[in-house]
């Protein structure tokens, strides 16, 4: 431990006088504001992300299954989805309040 101080210390001493006490200043400010910077720019890319994702979201009218992606036809119901705005959701129905029918057939 004494041994990295002692080597650090030394090229401290060197560099100062070289390069100054506004490099080693600068320089130890670049660092920090790399160290801010970086997690807004995860928190960024994310939200990004988010909002690009939500714009994909779509919304059937008849069954209220949410659809990724831009289907044309509902995969739970077959309605047509064009037209349908991924953002209202006042006028959906509750995917249990709806029924489907279903006609059996005799298999021989």
């Amino acid at each position: 431990m004494k041994n990295n101080l002692v080597t650090y210390s030394l090229i401290g001493l060197i560099l100062i006088p070289i390069f100054g006490f506004k490099f080693l200043l600068s320089f130890i400010g670049n660092i920090v504001l790399l160290l801010l910077l970086i997690p807004l720019l995860i928190l960024l890319v994310t939200f990004l992300s988010f909002n690009s994702l939500k714009s994909k979201v779509n919304t059937c009218n008849q069954c209220g299954i949410i659809i990724l992606g831009n289907e044309t036809a509902c995969n739970n119901c077959g309605a047509n989805l064009s037209g349908i705005n991924g953002k209202k959701y006042e006028n959906f129905k509750k995917p249990s309040e709806t029924t489907i029918e279903v006609k059996a057939e005799e298999v021989k």
